[in-house]
């Protein structure tokens, strides 16, 4: 084992060296093993007299450089294969590291710091296998959230003893992953080594070994690279690494990130991560929670043998899966078990457990370990299980039929009738070779429904679907507006819609699920998938199969960024790169491989192939999973590979793949083929040749059937950080671009602030208090309103990066500026009001005017800003005016078209530019605030005394203008009306904003300070305040109760 380094005087005494390096020495106690002479011989006695308490373990392993005299204990062990298992590891993850240090003695420290450091660590695990000392993890919390200024609502995860590489150097230190951040800290020789790194905005994950750097993980994001090295158990780390990084991810796309699972310690994230591996195996589900799980066997009667694997029990479902792929897959809905019992035990079947189901079927499991516990919660389960009423499934027949059809419908009887029918039939390497050879047509439907899962939600939620109709309908929505748009084009060549009933159909299927969710909405390609399900199932059937289209089998494919199609894009380019690397590189060339795989897999091939064709595709997709699109795809891009290598440009190279679509048919099919537009187009004098969609399909499996989903889950996180990055990289330069015109920044330094606004968002949906994340981050808003951020954050960012700093005034100013910029009173302003108002860099009259604002309602009083009296008599009067329109009250008067009013409208919505002369007066008590604003401003300014002069001078000369401004008004000359509550409604003395804008213009000095352009990247730069974040937490939390 490791042990604490200690120093060793006399390092050959007593012990033999059987291994060495230039910095570790591996020995053998003399009288253990063979030879040793006399002096084994009395060692050896010696160590079996002494108590077992102060024997000396027979192998150890000591640390020394080369000059040193001093060796250090670092390991022992009892056996020679526990020792030489620490040898090993010293020699794999060691040896290269310490041949960069220069500095012996910074050897010797680096060792015994690493030393430490794995002790520490085998401790925490074994502390945490025994549930002992919680308060272990507590404090090493508390010294997370101390070191990098974290506030409580940030938990820590786990943490970990591992190494930083900085530069060519590794510093030992501490790794904490929390629920939104990776820190890490280290101090050695009095050096501190702090890194801090958001989820969000990490771009890649990777595990790699490398000549420089031994096995290591590698944390990306835009700007730089971290590389963490010697984990005690890399693999435990870098899985907790992804299953964060992929939470973060979440947050960009949706609130669900936010809402779930923040507070979840490591097993529980363990435990996160085994449920959506159970749930996507068996297709169930986002509400199943996996309770556990044990190896067993089951009696497969068609097979007549037992059938080796591991039983799943969860809340509604016991499944089985064999140890060997596509052997044997059993689901088994709790709602359908009838009996569970323990039956005799033998020696040929130990411990068996027989299950039988309403539909009169019998699962036999045997070898369970602990069987009555399991008998016991499978019971728990049952009592919660609602009792619902079995149904047979309904035979359904489509009439007279070819001898293909009727042939495929007999081999499905004759499997049913072997592996049983409905939820709980086996489901093995037959039923996917039944599946390949296609589905007919009278069970397609059925067959769909089970596959898929969504049999299982129609028997759990019965009438869900006609009340979401009911409630859907007659709503009027950008969803419903799109859905209403695409109707007409969703499959226009077959009859079943070409009159109003399929249309209706439609209709209600579409807009029911983007009444259920509004994430999704209604995404294009979603009308093409939903018009194919409804010529083979009911209304209610569509609708429950979309459900596991769009938020299980292809998940995010549908939302409004279509992220999991585009994540699949990449992954079948790194698919195509592996298997066709030839291709590939001819194909980026030409840049196919983005424009023609986006629509394969948003539809399933429907839109790019002959309907009869592409049906069998999607049976093999609700069976297979995504991974049979993948090989499809792989295999028509094998088929044309000659040509596509021959092709010279996009166009040729989208002809070739178009044709070769549009001639996949299917010859089993007695329904007249329906020609694509694309081939009526496209043909030459030769028609090309037919491909028959049955040696496709068997090609695929044939060529890349050893594609595992696994795998290609594993490549769709990969690539689903870049994606997403990329998208959000996309989103800033569109935000950007809309708002260069409306501000005096420049492009990098929008950029920036746009960055520093968005972590200022998401760190308000993780720890904000005074609103839920639902409310702060909405990414169906455009882009200029996704990200918002409350008074706090405002002022806290007002204060380092605001044009003025006024001192403890700042925060007064601050709060003023943000109740102003919040025209919707909803207490958060979004990216482009922060720019353009809250952080105005303009010309001299534009911030004087905001600063002259900033000192009337409703930027000085926090009462809601109030229609104006004037605008008020505006609306009345419009409203008397349509009410007597509409009474016939003007009958004698000339109606105007109606165009005319919408004109008038829409002229009277079009945002008026407020000038100088559109700003209330200023009263004497709001002036001397002005004053005050003014004062606090110009202190530890160079022209510090200059500019208070200066101000003094401007103040004296407003002071007598608004004096005689009052003598004036009171004399009844000049006199204005104006509205009641008014600075000047009292005669009380008032200056206007066009008289303080006159008095700075006589003053060079204050001229040339409100024309300054400030440094807003140095301040960004300069600011430590925006970097830590405990820093943040506190100034959100004192700005809210200005």
């Amino acid at each position: 084992m490791w042990i604490t380094p200690e120093e060793v005087l006399l390092a050959n005494a007593l012990w033999v060296s059987e291994r060495a390096n230039p910095f570790f020495i591996l020995q053998r106690r003399k009288g253990h093993g063979k030879g040793g002479g006399i002096t084994g011989l009395l060692v050896g006695t010696l160590d079996v007299v002494l108590d077992s308490s102060a024997r000396v373990a027979p192998y150890r392993i000591l640390h020394q450089t080369g000059d040193s005299q001093i060796y250090w204990s670092i390991a022992c062990g009892s056996s020679r294969k526990e020792i030489t298992e620490h040898w090993e590891w010293l020699e794999a993850n060691l040896l290269q590291t310490l041949s960069i240090f220069d500095n012996e003695d910074d050897i010797t420290t680096f060792v015994k710091g690493k030393i430490q450091g794995i002790i520490a660590e085998e401790n925490k695990s074994r502390q945490a296998q025994e549930e002992e000392e919680p308060g272990k993890f507590r404090e090493a919390e508390l010294k997370m959230r101390k070191l990098f200024g974290m506030p409580e609502e940030e938990k820590l995860v786990n943490y970990y003893s591992c190494s930083y590489w900085k530069g060519r150097v590794p510093r030992q230190g501490w790794l904490y992953l929390s629920v939104n951040h990776l820190c890490f800290y280290s101090f050695l020789l009095g050096k501190e080594v702090t890194v801090v790194v958001q989820w969000t905005d990490v771009t890649q994950l990777e595990k790699n070994a490398t000549l420089l750097f031994p096995e290591s993980v590698c944390v990306s994001t835009r700007d730089t690279q971290h590389f963490f090295s010697m984990f005690l158990n890399i693999n435990d780390t870098f899985k907790l690494m992804e299953q964060l990084a992929n939470l973060a991810m979440r947050q960009l796309l949706d609130n669900e990130g936010f809402a779930a699972d923040h507070f979840l310690p490591k097993p529980d994230f363990d435990a996160r991560a085994k449920n959506e591996r159970y749930r996507a195996r068996f297709r169930l589900t986002h509400e199943e929670r996996l309770d556990g799980h044990t190896d067993c066997t089951l009696w497969a009667p068609f097979a007549k043998m037992h059938v080796i694997g591991q039983m799943f029990v969860s809340n509604n479902y016991i499944c089985f899966a064999s140890r060997e792929e596509d052997l044997c897959q059993l689901i088994i809905p709790l709602r359908e078990v009838s009996i569970v019992e323990k039956a005799d035990c033998s020696s040929v079947l130990p411990s068996p457990l027989s299950i039988s189901t309403k539909n009169k079927m019998n699962f036999l499991f045997a070898n369970l370990k602990d069987r009555d516990f399991l008998v016991q919660r499978i019971s728990d389960f049952l009592q919660r299980t609602p009792d619902r009423l079995w149904s047979d499934v309904k035979e359904r027949s489509i009439g007279n039929q070819p001898t293909k059809e009727k042939m495929k419908e007999e081999s499905w009887k004759i499997h049913f009738f072997e592996f049983g029918r409905g939820v709980c039939m086996y489901r093995t390497s037959k039923t996917r070779e039944l599946v390949l050879n296609g589905i007919p047509e009278s069970l397609r439907g059925e067959l769909w429904l089970l596959f898929s899962g969504a049999q299982n939600e129609i028997d759990t939620h019965p009438g869900y679907y006609a009340e979401l109709v009911e409630q859907a309908m007659g709503r009027c929505t950008l969803a419903t507006e799109e859905i209403e748009r695409d109707l007409h084009r969703s499959m226009p060549e077959h009859h079943a819609f070409q009159n109003e009933m399929g249309i209706a159909a439609l209709r209600r299927v579409l807009t029911a699920y983007a009444y259920r969710n509004p994430n999704i909405g209604y995404c294009q390609a979603m009308n093409i998938v939903t018009s194919v399900l409804l010529l083979y199932c009911t209304e209610e059937q569509a609708f429950w199969l979309l459900v596991a289209l769009c938020e299980r089998m292809l998940p995010d494919y549908y939302n409004t960024r279509v992220v999991g199609a585009l994540v699949d894009q990449g992954v079948f380019e790194e698919l195509t790169k592996e298997c066709l690397p030839l291709l590939y590189e001819h194909m980026q060339e030409l840049g196919v491989i983005s424009t023609i795989s986006l629509s394969w897999f948003l539809t399933l091939f429907l839109s790019v192939m002959p309907f009869h064709s592409a049906v069998l595709l999607v049976d093999c997709f609700f069976y297979e999973g995504i991974k049979v699109i993948f090989q499809v795809s792989l295999a028509v891009l094998h088929a044309n590979m000659e040509l596509l290598l021959a092709s010279n440009d996009e166009g040729e190279a989208m002809t070739i793949l178009g044709r070769y679509l549009d001639n996949v048919v299917n010859k089993q099919t007695v329904s007249p083929p329906i020609p694509h537009l694309h081939a009526l187009l496209t043909s030459g004098d030769e028609p090309p040749p037919e491909i028959d969609v049955f040696d496709l399909i068997k090609a695929s499996y044939e060529k890349f059937g050893s594609l595992r989903a696994d795998v290609i889950e594993q490549m769709r996180f990969k690539l689903r950080l870049k994606v997403i990055q990329s998208l959000e990289d996309t989103a800033k330069r569109s935000v950007v671009r809309a708002i260069m015109t409306d501000s005096a920044f420049s492009i990098e330094e929008l950029e920036e602030l746009y960055v520093l606004f968005k972590a200022k968002h998401i760190m308000s949906c993780y720890w904000g208090s005074s609103s839920t994340a639902a409310e702060r981050h909405d990414p169906s808003l455009p882009y200029l309103e996704q990200y918002r951020i409350d008074m706090g954050q405002f002022c806290q960012l007002f204060s380092a990066l605001g044009p003025w700093n006024c001192g403890v005034h700042t925060q007064t100013l601050a709060s003023r500026l943000f109740r102003l910029l919040d025209l919707n009173k909803d207490g958060l302003i979004n990216f482009k009001e922060f720019v353009t108002g809250g952080m105005y860099h303009g010309d001299m009259t534009e911030k004087l005017k905001l600063l002259y604002k900033l000192h009337l309602p409703p930027g000085k009083s926090q009462v809601p800003l109030f229609v104006s009296t004037k605008d008020h008599v505006h609306v009345l009067h419009n409203v008397f005016h349509f009410f007597l329109c509409v009474n016939g009250w003007f009958a004698d008067e000339k109606v105007k078209d109606y165009k005319y009013y919408l004109r008038m409208w829409a002229k009277e919505k079009e945002p008026k530019k407020e000038t100088i002369k559109d700003l209330p007066r200023m009263n004497q008590e709001q002036f001397i605030e002005l004053c005050k604003t003014l004062y606090n401003m110009f202190s530890e300014d160079p022209l510090e005394q200059e500019l208070y002069h200066a101000i003094a001078t401007v103040a004296s000369l407003l002071l007598r203008i608004g004096e005689v401004g009052k003598r004036f008004t009171n004399n009844g000359i000049n006199k204005k009306p104006e509205p009641k509550g008014s600075p000047a409604s009292e005669g009380d003395w008032s200056i206007t904003f066009e008289q303080v804008l006159a008095s700075l213009l006589t003053e060079p000095v204050l001229v040339d300070y409100f024309e300054k352009r400030g440094d807003i990247r140095g301040k960004m730069a300069s600011s430590p305040c925006l970097l830590d974040v405990h820093t943040q937490m506190r100034a959100c939390l004192a700005c809210v109760s200005v």
